[in-house]
Parts: structure tokens; sequence; C-alpha cells
């Protein structure tokens, strides 16, 4: 992926991200139990990242602990959308390629076998403990 549609991209996922987070806060406000996942409304069991939202809106109001035992991905999904937007703001103020270059490393260590595979058992584990939960 070249620097300009990795960043194009984020810029995209982050209003999407963020446009979705107020809405979210909005639906919640009316106790409307509408939720956006298809995994979840086809199958009815929660899919791995049920309750992330739910996390990082908890995290917004203060409750750390209740945001990791909703789901620990919103607070790693939370640091992506305050970094990220800065991270890019950086980048595109003064023509570097620092958050370009950090995503090839990670994407190269990602790609490390045993690193995919504890990436692999710790969603597993986080997706059965959704549905442990009954999310």
């Amino acid at each position: 992926m070249t620097r300009n549609r990795l960043y194009l991209f984020l810029f995209l996922g982050l209003i999407a991200g963020y446009s979705y987070v107020l809405w979210e806060s909005y639906v919640r406000i009316f106790n409307h139990p509408f939720t956006p996942c298809i995994f979840k409304n086809t199958t009815g069991i929660a899919c791995p990242s049920c309750g992330v939202t739910r996390s990082v809106l908890l995290l917004m109001h203060g409750g750390l602990t209740s945001a990791i035992l909703m789901n620990p991905l919103g607070l790693v999904v939370a640091a992506i959308m305050t970094i990220t937007p800065l991270w890019l703001l950086y980048d595109v103020s003064f023509k570097k390629n620092t958050l370009y270059n950090s995503y090839k490393k990670t994407e190269k260590v990602l790609k490390t076998p045993w690193i995919a595979i504890l990436f692999f058992i710790l969603i597993a584990a986080n997706w059965a403990w959704n549905i442990h939960k009954g999310l």
C-alpha cells in the first residue's frame, strides 16, 4: 500500500469511526437496542469485536475498568482513534513518513508466524469471553 493510499484510508476510517461513536452515543441515550453487527444479527452470537464501541464510550466517560470488562479491544481502538489523527496531521504538515514507516514495520512483525498465532489466540480468547458474557 502506498503512503497516500494508507493515509487516505486512515483518514476515512477515522471519520467513519468518530461518526459511528457519535451516532452510537445518540442511540444509547434513547436506549435503542439496534446493533449493526451483521454476524450477530445473522447468528445471534457475539463477534470478536462485539462491545468495542461500548468499551470506547465507557472509556470516554472515565470507566476504565468497565471498558476493559466490556471488551479490552476497545482500549486499542480508543488509542488508535486518539493517536492516529495527531500522527497523520504531523506527517502531512511536515511532509514526513513516520506513520507509514511504522505501518510497514508493524505489518512485517505481524507476518512473523509465532506473533500471528499469538494474535489469533488472543482474538479467539476475547471472542470466547464475549460469548460467555452474552454480549
